[in-house]
């Protein structure tokens, strides 16, 4: 087939759907007989996944790569920042942490990276210090005497990640971050037309109508652009249209004569398709209610929530009403309730004291409320966090909930992997993936066994065992276990088991099948943009 140029959706803004669009067009690409693959340069998210080399990407990519027929890969997104806080990120380089930063540390390539130690104060800035720090690849540089991100070795390794991509996939479905347009950050950017520029893609600019403003919003990004970057967007998509599209007819027109490129198309707001998201911001708006006729399941808002997409699978069987909520009665009307990832678990543990949520958990699981907790949620469950060598902050221990007998320390390396695994006694095989830092024991009358690598087999310890023979998880009882498994609960074998004491709420008896669904609405998500889309004048864009 003839080979397409790279094509990156650009935003005039976050959240204008750049993602989606981007999920959708790898199907297309897919289903018209190429071989396509996605790129991010950089990607900002809580909600990762690990690669089956064990390495570790923004949540979108892996969605994007689901959505071609491929593998994900760290090239995919070579750079991922997972914030800590409102100022500081870990970073994480092809696939690896290599530290964390503050805003100012890592976009102008000054200040300490944070590691354990004492920490300094200089005005409104804050960095650690201490004898553990690592050159971490050769990442940092000096910048006024302080150590910062060498942001010239970041791009270096953006360049070499999309190049290896497209020397193996056609057509590169890039993304950008934000908006474009984004001039007092222009000559630090790596993901949108920097990388755009260097890679030779058609930039197609992604604007959100619903938010409203759209002329000035694609106009004035065009404006900002150079001469040279304005060369490089070929076309415009509205996204987001609510209503009658024949309405926008006249501002079609008038759009494509203000900025001399074509409206390739004007793209509803898809209320019936369910793609995973990779931001948690419409959380807490899902409904709360306890419904009537369904299994209700509450999964703990956490300030510093990770992986939500765990819950996806719960979210679309037709047996469970699955809400956020850090609501302490509504916590109480939950059949069961969910402990998920966290990206700070100490200081989230402490919230959870602080607010009356864990004093809310014990209350209902004495009552009779199953409580399960994932990774982080899985480390708040047992009987204390240790952290000694400060890897999450100041705090060295905070007592857990007690639900069950294990302790977790936390440490520096990071844990991801890809993994099958037999959920307790049933011959199912089931499919997950790791990504944590610490390591839980399972406190025992004689020795203190690690949960997560030990070879104790007991009806009230082991709950995942692992290819090689050991074993990861803590199973106290049917309404009581934990877990460092990500995507365990896109297993119909554990969601059945989880469900079956309230079967009789669940009205459905059979199994979700979450994959055959998911393909489903990649498949449907390609069928409607396909339908709007010029796709003769896109693919005679993407070819010449």
């Amino acid at each position: 087939m003839t080979p397409l140029h790279p094509i990156m959706f650009a935003g005039t803004g976050s959240d204008v759907g750049k993602s989606i669009v981007a999920t959708a067009f790898c199907r297309i690409f897919r289903q018209d007989g190429y071989h396509p693959a996605p790129f991010k340069a950089q990607n900002m998210a809580l909600n990762s996944y690990a690669t089956p080399e064990g390495l570790e990407i923004g949540r979108a990519q892996a969605v994007q790569a689901e959505a071609a027929g491929i593998s994900c890969h760290t090239d995919m997104n070579p750079i991922l920042l997972k914030p800590n806080s409102d100022h500081t990120s870990q970073v994480v380089l092809n696939g690896k942490p290599i530290g964390n930063y503050h805003a100012r540390e890592y976009f102008e390539g000054e200040g300490r990276k944070e590691t354990g130690g004492r920490r300094q104060e200089e005005g409104d800035r804050r960095w650690e210090t201490g004898d553990g720090r690592q050159e971490m690849g050769g990442m940092r540089k000096e910048t006024e005497g302080r150590m910062g991100v060498d942001r010239d070795r970041l791009r270096e390794e953006a360049h070499a990640a999309f190049d290896r991509l497209a020397a193996r996939y056609n057509p590169i479905v890039m993304e950008g971050a934000g908006s474009i347009a984004e001039i007092n950050l222009k000559d630090r950017d790596l993901v949108n037309m920097s990388m755009a520029m260097y890679a030779k893609a058609d930039v197609i600019l992604v604007a959100d109508i619903d938010r409203g403003g759209v002329f000035a919003s694609v106009y004035g990004t065009l404006m900002l652009l150079s001469p040279e970057e304005r060369q490089r967007v070929k076309g415009i998509i509205i996204n987001k249209f609510r209503g009658d599209k024949s309405l926008f007819d006249e501002g079609r027109r008038m759009l494509e004569k203000l900025c001399g490129i074509p409206v390739l198309a004007v793209l509803p707001y898809f209320k019936d398709i369910h793609i995973e998201e990779e931001d948690s911001v419409s959380l807490e708006l899902k409904a709360r209610e306890v419904a009537e006729g369904k299994i209700n399941i509450a999964v703990v808002m956490l300030r510093h929530l990770s992986n939500f997409t765990d819950f996806d699978a719960l979210e679309r069987d037709p047996r469970v009403h699955l809400f956020y909520t850090n609501n302490t009665e509504e916590l109480q009307k939950a059949d069961i309730i969910i402990l998920p990832g966290s990206k700070s678990t100490i200081a989230d543990l402490m919230e959870l004291r602080r607010n009356g949520v864990a004093q809310a958990i014990l209350r209902a699981h004495h009552d009779g409320t199953t409580v399960v907790g994932i990774c982080g949620g899985y480390q708040m469950m047992g009987q204390e966090v240790l952290d000694p060598d400060h890897v999450e902050g100041d705090i060295e221990r905070m007592p857990g909930l007690g639900l069950l007998p294990v302790s977790t320390t936390m440490e520096g390396e990071k844990r991801t992997v890809q993994t099958t695994f037999h959920f307790l006694d049933f011959e199912e095989e089931c499919k997950g993936y790791e990504i944590h830092m610490g390591h839980s024991t399972l406190n025992t009358p004689h020795s203190s066994l690690h949960t997560q690598h030990s070879t104790l087999h007991t009806p009230h310890s082991t709950l995942n065992t692992l290819p090689d023979g050991t074993h990861e998880g803590t199973f106290l009882s049917s309404k009581c276990f934990g877990t460092y498994m990500h995507g365990i609960l896109d297993n119909p074998v554990v969601v059945d088991y989880l469900l079956a004491p309230f079967a009789e709420k669940g009205g459905q008896r059979h199994s979700f099948d979450y994959a055959a669904y998911k393909e489903q609405q990649y498949d449907l998500l390609a069928e409607r943009v396909r339908k709007e889309v010029d796709m003769d004048r896109l693919y005679k864009i993407l070819s010449f």
